[in-house]
């Protein structure tokens, strides 16, 4: 039988798919961007048919409506990354939150210790060959798809095909939902002036040649903004948005000098705009892979002069970086912070930064602390951590002791906290 035949056999209705769900079962949805809005909502349609279905996965760009007070005892939420419209389930105690790794989020599934009943994802149309990419979403996606016993996916003609190990045969598809849906745009962010001075900082980290790895969100756009006089830049990164695709074109980023993967972007999901969805569309350029490979830091480390980016929402003086939560309640996740910065650590001439703007709640709160609030969670210890960069410097923590790193950090904190952060600094250290 030819692929085309099995493609029609396994054609059905949305509606008709997401019977095969069955009450206690663990459902793990595509990631982010590349979430199957049309087979959740057509799971939400049918919610009176279950009870106590575990809906797997980290951020979710979609509503999230199994996350609502009425939803509760037909789905509960079991998070690996907290976002927008799931925060509040998560801290309210309507979902549950597990810590993890990115890069160790596929071992979850594949090793059954969330053994996995069906996933939901959306893919490209099929190729000539009859593969469907995973398009955005690769990362924790394929894996799941590859050891669940269901596997159920919107196919979409809007989905890019991206290349690299991203694909799934048609026979390995229990369930095909053919339909127009787009992966989600994500518009670029407000950048502002606070914004472009913590990206001005981190540009005079980056030298010719390096290989980067880039969040998502205003401080890496802004970043960008002061790369483009850089030449010969490579990308290994998780994920990356609209503002390389300019940099690309501009020819600021062209992999040249890349040891590992030369000529290629690495990464494992995107969130954008179609801007960035045609770019990676079929480009060779573009090479996509599970997040298990990505972020794997003996991988990360195998390029040279590897320049990790990420942040925080608090640091404190010996250099433990919070970046998942604020006191106890869940903001994100762990993601895949240490992951690359173990890699750019172990990178010959590799360089991490954690930036972010030096005050929080309208400048009411240091994000440079003397310690830790209560039920705060490091995510990147102190043994680890190497540049901080605010708007107002950037401090190298590598190689000093506690007493000279507190000092370092109280030069780049907000001017209206120094004062106070001296005291500290007095009583901790009892230093003249």
């Amino acid at each position: 039988m030819n692929w085309q035949e099995i493609y029609k056999q396994k054609l059905t209705t949305a509606d008709s798919a997401v019977k095969q769900i069955r009450s206690g079962q663990r459902v793990v949805v595509g990631h982010a961007c590349g979430s199957p809005e049309v087979l959740i909502k057509a799971m939400l349609a049918q919610k009176e048919a279950y009870r106590n279905v575990e809906i797997v996965h980290m951020v979710s760009m979609g509503p999230s409506e199994y996350c609502l007070p009425e939803n509760s005892s037909q789905f509960i939420h079991n998070s690996i990354f907290a976002g927008p419209t799931t925060r509040e389930a998560i801290n309210l105690g309507r979902a549950i939150f597990t810590p993890c790794h990115f890069s160790l989020i596929p071992r979850l599934f594949t090793e059954n210790i969330l053994p996995v009943d069906v996933v939901l994802c959306m893919l490209s149309t099929p190729d000539e060959h009859g593969f469907c990419s995973f398009g955005v979403s690769v990362d924790y996606t394929k894996p799941a798809a590859e050891c669940a016993k269901v596997v159920i996916a919107e196919v979409t003609p809007y989905m890019p095909r991206t290349l690299g190990n991203s694909f799934i045969h048609v026979s390995k598809i229990d369930s095909i939902v053919e339909c127009n849906s787009m992966p989600i745009n994500l518009p670029s962010p407000r950048i502002t002036s606070l914004d472009e001075a913590v990206g001005r900082n981190c540009a005079e980290l980056i030298r010719d040649g390096d290989c980067l790895q880039l969040g998502i969100g205003a401080t890496p756009d802004a970043i960008l903004r002061f790369l483009k006089n850089k030449k010969h830049l490579g990308i290994h990164t998780e994920m990356f948005s609209d503002g390389v695709v300019d940099l690309v074109r501009d020819g600021v980023i062209d992999c040249s000098k890349k040891n590992f993967h030369p000529g290629k972007m690495v990464a494992t999901f995107f969130m954008g705009t179609e801007k960035l969805y045609r770019f990676v569309h079929n480009n060779p350029m573009v090479e996509m892979f599970s997040v298990d490979y990505t972020n794997n830091p003996a991988v990360i480390a195998r390029n040279n002069n590897m320049v990790s980016i990420n942040s925080a929402l608090e640091v404190d003086f010996s250099g433990q970086v919070v970046a998942d939560t604020i006191g106890y309640k869940q903001y994100s996740g762990t993601g895949g912070q240490a992951d690359f910065v173990r890699g750019a650590a172990w990178s010959k001439g590799g360089r991490s930064i954690i930036a972010f703007h030096s005050t929080a709640a309208g400048g009411k709160v240091s994000r440079i602390r003397s310690h830790i609030e209560e039920g705060a969670a490091v995510v990147t210890n102190r043994a680890d951590v190497h540049f901080i960069v605010t708007e107002y410097g950037i401090a190298d923590l590598r190689g000093k002791s506690v007493v000279e790193r507190a000092k370092s950090l109280i030069n780049i904190a907000h001017p209206d906290f120094r004062n106070e952060l001296s005291q500290e600094f007095q009583r901790i250290f009892h230093r003249q």
